[in-house]
């Protein structure tokens, strides 16, 4: 027996909210139905990936997640002000053993990462 990876959810204080936000990001769509309490990206669209639903919660986020996602794209510049138009948040860039990536902020605070490949 084994498991496979579904898809990750994300707490959030407007599920809507961060649904539009991430549909933008990975170029995908919001389901319908979304509403401030509950939301989920559709995963038949042509970047595909995991299913992402965003479930409110009461409380604000207050610490670093402890899970977060990384995306990789061969236009770093380009990627990070896109990503800045889309209401993310720079926290704080990193160039160690080649690699080179940036933590962000999504509309929710919630951390993401960007890599140049």
């Amino acid at each position: 027996m084994s498991a496979t990876f579904f898809g990750a959810s994300f707490d959030a204080t407007d599920a809507a909210r961060a649904a539009r936000f991430w549909a933008a990001v990975l170029e995908r769509k919001v389901a319908d139905g979304a509403d401030e309490h509950d939301a989920v990206l559709e995963t038949g669209d042509p970047g595909g990936g995991p299913r992402l639903a965003f479930h409110q919660v009461p409380e604000a986020k207050t610490v670093k997640n402890r899970f977060h996602p990384d995306l990789i794209t061969g236009d770093y510049e380009g990627e990070t002000e896109r990503l800045l138009a889309l209401g993310a948040v720079k926290l704080d860039a990193f160039e160690k053993g080649g690699a080179r990536w940036t933590t962000f902020a999504d509309v929710e605070g919630n951390e993401f990462d960007l890599v140049a490949g």
